[in-house]
């Protein structure tokens, strides 16, 4: 198996798709879509590690995110006060041309997270910044959690909730003094001692499934059947999508899901394991 070579590899439209599996997409992926499939390895087990070791240049990108960590906000990954924390110290404005910020503008409130329809609604909408670029970049937040039939989503509100509280402090200048500096010190404590725990892992998962179903078919399987459905999905848009590009496409994903491999539920900032690095790479015919 190769790694992913994200950049080095010959394209003109990438379609990422969040936390995309090797093995579900590979399962489904041909009633949607024809091409050759490989199977790569991902240089990240989460949006922001993929993304300090992916873009480490200078690129002529359009960059349509749905993924807040990828960002047109110049606020450093190591800097943000929402999501995991981190040490990388990058932000998407220092190697992407143009990051459009589809997280933002494309949000829906009832579903909690950004839906398929957003992403080609704003590529239709910056034609001409597609036309300037080298290359464009589509990154879908699904089969990444929450799961569309669910419309409940509560993972990324709250991180929409951080975005809008850092922005705010930024605005008006003010840092938070002692409490923002404790809070600093501690979360990465908190959030580490939080990662070692399995049950805490499949709690933040639980948040995202329908407590019946969780109940009936347990939390693999529960998670699983609305991971499937996320990705089934995303591809019927993506197909729409892709029959109006002109030119050499690939679908990929940052990065994988874990549903209990090795311990470990959902993604982690590098958790090296198979489930989260082995991610398709499909050129489409």
């Amino acid at each position: 198996m190769q790694d992913q070579r994200f950049l080095e590899s010959d394209w003109d439209y990438c379609v990422v798709l969040d936390a995309c599996r090797y093995d579900v997409f590979s399962e489904l992926y041909d009633e949607y879509l024809d091409g050759t499939l490989e199977k790569r390895w991902s240089t990240g087990s989460s949006t922001p590690e993929w993304a300090y070791r992916t873009f480490t240049g200078d690129h002529d990108l359009a960059y349509f995110s749905s993924n807040p960590f990828i960002n047109s906000l110049g606020i450093p990954l190591n800097e943000l006060k929402w999501g995991a924390s981190c040490d990388y110290e990058w932000s998407a404005t220092d190697h992407i041309s143009q990051v459009f910020d589809v997280w933002k503008h494309g949000w829906d409130d009832d579903l909690g997270t950004v839906p398929p329809e957003s992403l080609a609604e704003s590529f239709h909408d910056h034609r001409d910044a597609v036309e300037r670029a080298e290359r464009t970049v589509i990154h879908y937040m699904q089969p990444h959690a929450p799961y569309l039939a669910r419309g409940k989503g509560q993972k990324l509100k709250q991180i929409r909730k951080g975005i809008r509280r850092q922005e705010e402090a930024e605005e008006s200048n003010e840092d938070g003094g002692l409490l923002s500096s404790v809070g600093d010190t501690v979360r990465p404590r908190v959030e580490s001692a939080l990662e070692d725990s399995e049950v805490a892992q499949k709690a933040g998962l639980w948040l995202e499934l329908d407590p019946g179903t969780l109940l009936r078919d347990g939390t693999r399987e529960a998670a699983l059947a609305y991971y499937e459905e996320n990705l089934r999905i995303a591809l019927e848009s993506v197909v729409d999508l892709i029959d109006e590009l002109d030119g050499t496409v690939v679908v990929t994903a940052d990065h994988g899901e874990a549903f209990g491999e090795e311990g470990v539920w959902e993604h982690h900032i590098e958790t090296h394991i198979p489930a989260l690095m082995e991610v398709p790479w499909l050129e489409v015919q």
